[in-house]
């Protein structure tokens, strides 16, 4: 399962995209001062995009990737499967995540895979927030099968959402169902890192 992603470009690139899908990107709690980051790893802040006050406007926040689950561990995928998603659905901005498989011969790593968008740098995973009382509101990532370009790593992919599917993934009265689905062959291009 993905446990760790990147986003590299900066928010402003992040935000060019929305006026085309018609959503106006605001930041209620101000501009976050984000760096590079090649790792983004379970735990760590970073941004999402919700749905705004007003129709027609969503808004960048810095939440914690994942919560607590029953035993402790941290929920930071979440099967999509037979689930309604009523609200709190979310945009999780990137232009990387990694699988991993086997272990690197001689060490105690990983193969790591990163995937990227074929045709543009910023994409968006599907996501969902739950708040919880020691740290808030968290974000996790939905996942379904996974697509041709991620079955040979992984048995489940994290939702790659269609530019089109991003504000429709904000509406709560579009079902789940037709936008979480696995990425079509060719959309991802994958690079071994490790």
């Amino acid at each position: 399962m993905c446990n760790d992603y990147r986003l590299q470009v900066d928010l402003d690139t992040v935000a060019q995209d929305f006026p085309g899908i018609k959503i106006r990107l605001t930041y209620p709690e101000g501009i976050p001062n984000t760096a590079s980051r090649e790792d983004i790893r379970m735990t760590e802040t970073a941004p999402i995009i919700r749905p705004g006050a007003e129709a027609g406007t969503a808004e960048l926040v810095m939440r914690r990737w994942s919560w607590p689950g029953p035993t402790g561990k941290p929920v930071f995928n979440f099967k999509s499967e037979g689930r309604r998603f009523e609200d709190n659905r979310v945009l999780i901005p990137t232009d990387g995540f990694y699988e991993f498989t086997e272990q690197v011969p001689k060490t105690r790593l990983k193969h790591k895979w990163l995937f990227e968008m074929v045709d543009h740098p910023v994409f968006m995973i599907a996501g969902i927030t739950r708040t919880v009382p020691q740290h808030g509101e968290c974000f996790t990532m939905l996942t379904v099968d996974p697509g041709a370009d991620v079955a040979p790593y992984h048995s489940r992919q994290v939702v790659v959402l269609a530019r089109d599917d991003w504000g429709r993934w904000l509406d709560p009265r579009v079902p789940p169902a037709d936008v979480l689905r696995p990425s079509p062959p060719g959309t991802l291009r994958v690079t071994q890192t490790r």
